[in-house]
Parts: C-alpha cells; structure tokens; sequence
C-alpha cells in the first residue's frame, strides 16, 4: 500500500565483494579449457519459423535535416500524427498502422505457436513460486494497521485494515476491505494503480487508477464507514497525490497533453474546483508531491535528471502556499527528510559527487544554512535518508555493498545493520509512524527469498515478520551465486552477478541469458527473481552486468556512462558478456541479451557492436529510436531527459555521439542474432512506433535469414499486462524464444508434444 505521509524507501544495494558459493561441488568447478567459438545451434523450431512469411512493411522515405546533418527515415510514417489522442483512445489509431500491428502480432504467433504448451508450462511453474493468497506485512498507523493481500486466483491487489490496540498492537477486530483491486478491474482490460492512501482520520480512502496503460489517472475518494465513492476528483492525474492534516484537503499532480506532470492543484475531497497552486514552466522538469516524514509539510518537488527544488506547504493549513527552500542549481540536487526542529538534506552540492546529508534550521532551510552533518566522502554513496523523531536512517552503498546506518540524535551515537552473505540487497521503509524506535527493512539475494524484519532501532533486535514463501518449493543449496569483474574495453572493472544451478556444467557449453540496464543511475540489485529459476532449472545460466550509468560501483559509475561517455554502457555489457564466456560460463554465440525501455536501447546497441556475441536478444518495450525520440520536444520525456542523453536539436556534437550508438540508425547489412522486441500501444514513456520502427529496418536490412518479431500488446504501456498472472505470460513468451534462440526449447516442445500423444 501507498503510505499517507511517510517516504517509503525501497532503497536496493548489491553486495559483490566476493564470490558466494551456494551448494557448489567441485565436480562444478571448472577444470577444462572453455571453447569460446561462436556457437551454431540447430533448430527444428528455428527452422520452421524462418519458413514462415514475415510482414514487410511499407517504405515512405522522409528526409531529416538537423543541426548540418541529414538522415533519412522509411519508416516515420509509423507514428501516428495524433498519437496523443491514441494514448486516450486506441480506436483512433491509423488504419494503416494498425494493420502493420496487427500483421506483426499475427506473425509473432505463428512463429511461436509450437512453443505455446512450453510457455504455459512455463507459466504454471513462475505461478507456482508465487504464493497466490499472499499478504504484506502489516504497517501500523494510530488504531489500525493496513496491509495489502491477494485472494487465490486473483490478478489484482485488495487493500485492507485492521484495527489493532495501540498498546499492543495487538488486532482486536475483522478486516476491513478498502478497495478491492480485482473488483475493480472487472470491467476493464487494463486496470494500475496509482497512489493509494488513507486520510489521517482514517475515513476516507483516495485511489488513482489507469485503465488504459497511457499512466493518465483517475484520483477517487472512498468513504471507508459505507463504501461509496464519494468524489471523483480527475482523470487528468499522474497517480501522485497526497493528503493534508485535515482529511479534506488533497494535492495532486496534473498531466498535460505530452504527458508531463507540470501542475501541483489542491482540492476538497468532496470534489468541486480545483486549486491551481503551483506551475512548471520548464519542460525539462517535472513535478510530484509528498509528504515530510514528521508529517508537518506538504512537498512539492520539482526536477529533471540533474537538478531540483523544493517547496514546502504547511500541512496543518489548508490555505498555505508553497515556499521555496533552495533555488534550483544546474548540477545540483537535495532531498528533504524533517526531525524535530531541523531539516536534513541529503545533497550533491559543494561536489559531493556520492552525496552528504546536510542540516538546517526548520525556520531558515536556505542554502546559505546548511551545516555538514554527514560529511561527503568519495566512494560511499549515500542512497535515500529516512527520519523517525529519535534517528535519522541512512542507506549507503560502499564497493558495491550495501548497508544501513542508523543515527541517535541524542547521543550522536552510528551503528551498522550487519549482514553475513556478501551478495544481497536490502530495502528499507519508514511506515506511517514518526515518533517510534521501530525500523522496517528487507533481504534477500539471488538465491535466497526476501525476508522482511522489524528491527528496534534502540535495543538493536530484530524480528522476522516474513519470509517469502514459494509454494512449488525453492532450496537454496541447489544454485550457486557468483560474482566475477569483467574487465572493459578501458580497463574498468565490472561487477557480475551469477546464478546457476548446482549441476550446470561450468565448461563453456551452457547458454547464458545476460540481463542489464545501465542508465539514469539505477542499480540493478542482487535480488531473489522467481522467473529466471525457470531459464536456471532448464541449464541456462543466468547473469546480471552492472555497467557503468548505473550506480552499482557510486556515482560516478553512472557519470561514466552518460552523455558523451554513454558508449561506455553498451561496451560494458558486451564486455560482460565476453568474459563470462572466457571463464566458461558460456561461449559466444551462445548468450541471450535482454533488457527493457533503456535497457532494451542496451542490449540494441550491443547487438550492433558485437553481434557474433549473441544467440538472441530480448528488447522489451525498447528505447531503439534514439536520435528521432531526443530530437521530438513534443514527446512527454524528451526535455526531461536531455540532461542523461544530450540535445540533437542544439547540439552537432550530441547528434553525432547519440547516432553513432542509435541501435534503429545503426542496423546494418550483417547477420544479427534472432531478435525479439515487445512494446505497448498505449505506452508514453517509449513509444509504440519504436520498436515497430525498428524491427521493420532489421527486417529489411539484416543479411541473414534469423527471426525478427514484434510483440505488440494492443492493451497496454510501458509496463505490459497489469495482471500479476497475465504479465507472467508475457515473461513465459521471453523465456520460450531465448530457449528456442540457444535450441533449449526442441526437445521439450517435443516431450510435450508426445506426452499429450500428439
């Protein structure tokens, strides 16, 4: 559940410091030399398909002139000229454009359709690791605690409460259902939800939900004591809002037509006018609200890639107007956590590339004011700060491990949240409650399922509230977690995270699916993933490249890999992949790259740089079409995002890095790896025409005869399917063409076929 007014954290770190060996015999250990050809595998699938007709869609050549450059695109037409109106409404998509769709859905299914009883198979058995009736651990708040659940068999989530003695804490009543996730999506194909929160009266219920997939949202209010919707507030949202200490006051965030978050207004909840009490002018930043962990503020917050603002409202007034905090700095960026009578930033001003946490009286929070609290220290990042009325919380990452560091503000007194694997990731959240010594935080590695603890800041225990169940049954000693550094093209060293089961052979001969992401400085963490054990069980191996944009190894890691040094991402990953075949994890040839959305650019661009280095590549809902998307200012994340990737419409030198690395103006006459890219129609963040755009330039141009297939989901965004069942079809569709790439998927789709006498 969304809390009310408290920052949830789910702050991941990576712990690579050294291998950990889960249940390794030596009879895995490798003691041949690995044969690093590239592999041919035969297919009678692969065959098949590459007899079936694919679609050829249709040339209209556009020439583009730009910055004293020109390019020309065949395939432009393929974005609808009024795509913000199919975001809204599908039906009004172009005729011929949906035609090309539907032709690519259609040819899609042909080719995989021998492989439909191994998807499902595979479903059955992701669905068998997820515990379907499962429940989160309660978070209490004053004489209730909320909690969310799934019924059995049921798509969507249901948010509930219980009422609970103070003192105990101890539930004295029933459940009671606030909104019924499955009843709500019956009527739709479609169904997400956005923020989702209480009053502080615990009376009202508001909800944000988009039945479309384009992320505009309706923001609803519940009154709890007889179910009915007592306002419908907008349909025009992001899913961001936040309540006031009144229970009658909401502040939510306005999407306009281009699909950015530019408005901040404030409404009764009964419904009427809404409140116009804050507006961006600058394209290049979006908006979003929150709550101080002291619950005494409103936050506005206002940024781009690079920098952002402040402005604070008196959550007890509901007249209050914003003020500022700190005037926006290019380059700099702070984030506010409130204690008592201070504020606590935490901030990369003054060069503090990895970040410090600053403090400042509650009645002058300005820049001029900030005293050091915790000073910068290069190589430890600090990555989100939470604050209680006794202890200030900090998650940090330091050589790729994470940790949490817990302050007494009384004493001054630090302590560390000890752990004992050295791969793992940690998530931390703060709950409702503002004047208690109770911490909730989460682990879990590659191997091991998530554990959710409460842990008392002031005596230091900790108490297991949870352990991820899998009912189909999961043993740890079957798999082994490893981490190796790959060394890049100039010297760096990447971090790798391995998984493979116990008895996969490490000789070279196992096919690898190599997963990555590598931009905007997200980490990707060392997690427990109950969808690669399926890759992992059939003798795949499964690994995870930490390439420089993300921020695994600090941020400087993720400088390393943007802008101007962006081809350092994409040089990592193929890098990554080279060095687990000279180890012998796999061989060339034999390795599936997939990523998404930035990911999907990744894995794009590392299929043009080194193609013999790849079986196949999944490229979901993929940012292929570089150079056409940054230089299209219309589109929602363009300005936004100008910082992390530069501007082409400006600027000749960001033209020419973008397009040299541009996986849709990079295709080329040369064989490729069998390709598979997905997109949603309704999708604002990479737009449907992009991997459509791209798989009809590979198509065309590409020398040999491998597969190249489009996943259209006529339904959805960015996301794909909202069910939590529907979505693992889509991860079984994936996991069938990368076995069906390293020819893994015959011999079971045949053993299928012949057990069902077919």
């Amino acid at each position: 559940m969304h809390h009310r007014h408290r920052t949830k954290l789910t702050l991941m770190g990576l712990g690579l410091a050294a291998a950990v060996i889960v249940g390794c015999s030596q009879e895995t250990s490798m003691d041949t030399t690995p044969d690093t050809t590239p592999v041919t595998t035969a297919s009678a699938l692969i065959e098949r398909a590459q007899g079936l007709e694919a679609p050829a869609a249709e040339q209209r050549p556009v020439t583009i002139e730009q910055v004293g450059f020109t390019r020309v695109d065949e395939y432009q037409w393929i974005k609808d000229e009024n795509w913000q109106e199919v975001m809204r409404d599908t039906s009004a998509l172009d005729s011929d454009i949906r035609e090309l769709l539907d032709a690519e859905n259609a040819y899609l299914d042909a080719v995989m359709e021998p492989t439909a009883a191994l998807q499902e198979r595979i479903f059955q058995e992701i669905r068998g690791r997820i515990k379907e009736d499962d429940s989160s651990v309660p978070s209490r708040d004053g004489a209730y605690e909320y909690f969310s659940r799934y019924r059995e068999g049921g798509q969507y989530p249901i948010f509930s409460r219980r009422p609970i003695d103070p003192e105990t804490g101890e539930a004295i009543g029933e459940e009671e259902i606030l909104i019924d996730g499955d009843a709500e999506a019956a009527d739709f194909e479609y169904l997400d939800f956005g923020n989702l929160s209480h009053s502080p009266d615990h009376q009202y219920v508001a909800y944000a939900i988009d039945t479309r997939g384009s992320e505009y949202y309706e923001i609803m209010i519940r009154e709890i004591a007889t179910g009915d919707v007592i306002a419908t507030l907008t349909d025009e949202s992001t899913g961001d809002f936040v309540w006031a200490n009144d229970s009658a006051t909401l502040y939510w965030v306005w999407r306009d037509d281009n699909g950015r978050s530019k408005r901040v207004y404030r409404q009764n909840r009964g419904g009427g006018a809404s409140e116009l009490i804050y507006e961006e002018e600058d394209p290049g930043f979006f908006v979003g609200v929150g709550s101080s962990d002291n619950d005494r503020y409103v936050t506005i917050n206002t940024g781009g890639h690079t920098s952002n603002e402040l402005r604070l409202l008196d959550a007890n007034d509901p007249a209050a107007e914003p003020v500022l905090v700190a005037a926006r700095e290019d380059g700099v960026e702070y984030y506010l956590t409130a204690a008592n009578d201070r504020f606590y930033f935490r901030t990369n001003a003054d060069g503090a590339v990895d970040f410090k946490i600053v403090s400042a009286p509650i009645d002058a929070p300005g820049r001029e004011n900030w005293e050091d609290f915790v000073p910068h220290r290069p190589g430890t990042l600090i990555n989100g700060v939470a604050g209680f009325e006794d202890w200030l919380v900090r998650m940090e990452r330091e050589d790729a491990l994470p940790r949490i560091v817990v302050h007494e503000y009384a004493t001054g007194e630090e302590h560390e949240i000890a752990f004992d694997e050295e791969a793992y990731s940690l998530g931390m959240s703060s709950g409702y409650e503002f004047a208690v010594d109770r911490l909730r935080f989460s682990y879990e590695s590659p191997s091991t399922p998530e554990q959710t603890f409460d842990y008392d800041m002031r005596t230091r225990e900790r108490v297991l509230r949870k352990t991820q169940e899998v009912p189909s049954g999961h043993d740890p000693e079957d798999y082994v977690v490893r981490r190796i550094m790959a060394e890049g093209h100039d010297g760096a060293q990447i971090p790798v995270t391995i998984l493979h089961h116990r008895d996969t052979p490490i000789d070279g001969s196992a096919p690898l699916l190599l997963y990555g992401y590598g931009s905007y400085g997200i980490t990707i963490p060392a997690s427990f993933r109950v969808t690669p054990l399926s890759l992992v069980d059939r003798g795949m191996v499964y690994a995870i490249a930490h390439i420089r944009g993300g921020m695994a190894r600090g941020y400087q890691w993720y400088l390393a890999g943007k802008l101007e040094q962006k081809i350092n991402t994409f040089r990592d990953f193929v890098s990554a992949g080279e060095a687990l075949a000279a180890e012998g994890y796999t061989s060339r040839g034999n390795i599936v790259g997939y990523g998404g959305s930035a990911g999907g650019l990744l894995v794009g661009a590392a299929a043009n740089l080194q193609p013999d280095l790849f079986a196949g590549i999944i490229a979901a809902v993929p940012f292929v079409d570089v150079i056409n998307t940054m230089s299209d200012a219309e589109l929602p994340l363009t300005p936004p995002e100008w910082p992390e990737w530069g501007n082409p419409l400006e600027s000749a030198e960001d033209y020419q890095t973008m397009i040299a690395y541009s996986p849709y103006d990079q295709i080329v006459e040369t064989d490729y790896p069998h390709i598979l890219a997905t997109g949603g129609l309704t999708d604002p963040r990479v737009t449907y025409w992009e991997p459509t755009k791209y798989v009809a330039r590979m198509r065309d141009r590409r020398s040999d005869d491998g597969l190249t297939l489009l996943k259209m989901n006529m339904g959805a965004g960015h996301g794909g399917a909202s069910g939590r069942f529907d979505s693992l079809r889509e991860t079984a569709l994936n996991w069938a063409f990368a076995l069906m790439s390293v020819g893994l998927a015959d011999a079971e789709v045949e053993a299928i076929a012949a057990e069902a006498g077919e």
